[in-house]
């Protein structure tokens, strides 16, 4: 496993914690719906970001394509939910559009997924 595969592994494990944190934050907050839904975000997101990296280093996918893919919904992650707990914890924007952004980086990323499926697989 190349060095770049741990780091994104790392960073799934980062938004897999930082998703159960802010689900307890959520429900110990008022009107906690927009925590919740940064965590549900993370919570969804991070398991499919080890499975890319899984995926590819087994080499059932194309490693550049998954990593891309990895790397694209990693950065949506930061700003969509960055922006959603920023919004809640600070009552102001993380940047003005960072979490429209973010949403739009993540179905790029999910694209790169099923582009990596169809990506012929080869060692890189």
């Amino acid at each position: 496993m190349k060095p770049v595969d741990r780091v994104l592994l790392a960073l799934a494990g980062l938004c897999g914690l930082l998703g159960v944190a802010l689900s307890a934050a959520a429900a110990h907050r008022e009107g906690g719906e927009t925590l919740r839904t940064a965590a549900y975000f993370l919570l969804f997101h991070a398991p499919l970001v080890v499975g890319l990296v899984a995926l590819a280093v087994g080499g059932f996918l194309n490693r550049k394509t998954a990593r891309l893919a990895a790397v694209t919904v990693l950065a949506g992650l930061a700003l969509f939910s960055g922006d959603l707990a920023t919004r809640a914890f600070t009552q102001s924007a993380l940047f003005p559009y960072a979490a429209p952004s973010g949403g739009f980086a993540l179905m790029g990323g999910w694209l790169l997924v099923a582009l990596s499926a169809l990506v012929p697989a080869r060692s890189t």
